[in-house]
């Protein structure tokens, strides 16, 4: 594929105007106190989209004090029905204008605005929603230790948290965390990526007027170097949750430190999508394109690494090369596009760098793997075949469109492939044979496992994996854990 299509104007029919944007610190639109500002770039077409105020040390000083001031004042003294009431109020202004931040969305992280629409933007409400009605449910245990005393245990929030998200699912993943916190009683200041600040800026005016006090959401767009180490070493801030690289991750632990802040990490994925050759192979091979091309490779638990049983192995070769060459790539802002572009030039030159890698190691490029375009930042989605196990492009995560065919003799070779990175997020399996797909469950490292389909995630589970993954889990419950201390209380009864 050597052409796309995209017909971006800013002052097109349907597109919004997008204007300046300043911080959001204590309730108001602020600049930053250095003036400095960055420029947020439309990745489809390399154009300027926005001037963002550039959060400094000082910004997030602002920021943190505000947060703390709403922690000790109106947002941990109020009722926690209350709160839910305002995050459900909150969930409705979102979808009032639904069309403006979808658009936003698309336009800021190149995102195909079929996708957005499909599984981003709904995502984000079924997170609120969920987590609206955990405002009033979180609540301790009477534990009977001896008749002369009642004990008992309560959750209470852990504090000021820092919310420091990614550019590839901003608005999901932000909403992952801010919701959560904000139902357990936290306040919050967050980090969007400097890459995508838009959405984030603008639910963050929308949770204002859905009654949210001033001072308990903050949102300072900024480089991670700088805002980012703020928050993580700054001594107010209770809690960090990051989702982002492995050596960002551990920059932030050791941050952390510095007042053992809690600390929870959604890191990277080199997840194996493993095929028996009894799987239903249509199904699979379709699957399997979704789990690498969807969001142009750009997630965590992407399918980068697909397992084939030796016997059927050309075939599904054959299959996902057929789907990557079908791929509409093109204009993000039209719902005909199934591919967008990656996030940025370095992303670009990074993932392109790979593909040179994979040929070199000897890997054999079916198809994809190139710049298309005159402008913006579109890769052809790539299928290598005969990768080895050790090979660069089979340990270590690309985020972009490049998925490694890797061929294993029996289900022992597959679990050992399957196992064999320092990643452990997700995997997932395909076979009619059920034993088989329940033994690899149990003994796949990974956080997640898929059997028989690939990529659905739920609010209502726990996500997250260990070693390069992460630490920690969100969603469901684990996020209540996250954002809250438990407390007991021993009260004397003979007195």
């Amino acid at each position: 594929m050597t052409s796309i299509a995209y017909d971006y104007r800013q002052d097109a029919p349907g597109r919004s105007a997008i204007r300046d944007e300043l911080l959001l610190i204590d309730g108001a639109r602020v600049p930053a106190i250095s003036g400095r500002t960055f420029k947020s770039l439309n990745p489809a077409t390399e154009e300027v989209i926005a001037t963002i105020a550039e959060g400094g040390a000082a910004d997030v000083d602002r920021a943190v004090a505000a947060a703390r001031r709403a922690f000790e004042g109106p947002w941990r003294t109020m009722r926690a029905a209350e709160r839910g009431y305002i995050l459900l109020k909150w969930a409705g202004l979102l979808k009032q204008h639904a069309d403006e931040i979808v658009e936003l969305e698309s336009l800021d992280a190149g995102k195909p605005i079929a996708a957005v629409l499909r599984q981003d933007f709904p995502a984000a409400i079924d997170t609120l929603t969920y987590y609206a009605g955990w405002a009033d449910k979180i609540g301790g245990d009477v534990v009977s230790t001896r008749d002369d005393a009642l004990t008992y245990t309560v959750r209470e929030p852990v504090g000021v948290v820092a919310a420091i998200v990614p550019w590839n699912f901003p608005l999901m993943i932000g909403m992952w965390k801010l919701a959560p916190a904000l139902a357990c009683g936290c306040t919050i200041v967050m980090k969007p990526a400097e890459l995508t600040p838009l959405s984030a800026l603008r639910i963050g005016e929308l949770a204002l007027e859905a009654g949210l006090p001033r001072g308990v959401l903050n949102i300072v767009p900024g480089p991670g170097r700088i805002a980012g180490e703020a928050l993580v070493n700054h001594p107010d801030v209770d809690k960090v949750t990051f989702t982002g690289s492995p050596g960002v991750g551990r920059g932030i632990m050791r941050g952390a430190a510095g007042n053992f802040k809690r600390v929870s990490l959604e890191l990277g994925g080199k997840s194996a999508n493993v095929i028996f050759d009894d799987a239903n192979l249509d199904a699979a091979a379709k699957a399997a394109a979704a789990g690498i091309f969807f969001n142009a490779g750009q997630v965590c638990s992407a399918g980068s690494r697909v397992l084939v049983q030796e016997s059927v192995y050309d075939e599904v070769v054959e299959r996902l090369a057929a789907r990557a060459s079908a791929l509409r790539i093109g204009d993000p802002q039209d719902r005909a596009t199934a591919l967008g572009p990656v996030i940025s030039e370095k992303q670009m030159k990074t993932i392109l760098d790979y593909v040179d890698i994979g040929k070199r190691e000897g890997a054999l490029l079916v198809t994809g793997g190139e710049h298309v375009g005159g402008r913006g930042y579109f890769i052809s989605p790539a299928v290598f075949a005969n990768v080895k196990h050790e090979m660069r492009i089979s340990q270590e995560e690309i985020f972009g469109p490049v998925v490694s065919v890797i061929k294993f003799k029996d289900e022992a070779d597959a679990l050992r492939i399957a196992n064999g990175t320092a990643y452990s997020l997700a995997a997932g399996v395909w076979s009619s044979d059920i034993g088989r797909v329940q033994r690899f469950a149990k003994r796949a490292r990974a956080g997640t496992v898929w059997i028989n389909t690939y990529g659905y995630t739920d609010v209502r589970l726990p996500w997250g994996g260990e070693r390069d993954s992460g630490l920690g889990r969100e969603h469901g419950t684990a996020a209540i854990d996250n954002f809250t201390e438990p407390k007991a209380v021993w009260m004397n009864l003979n007195v």
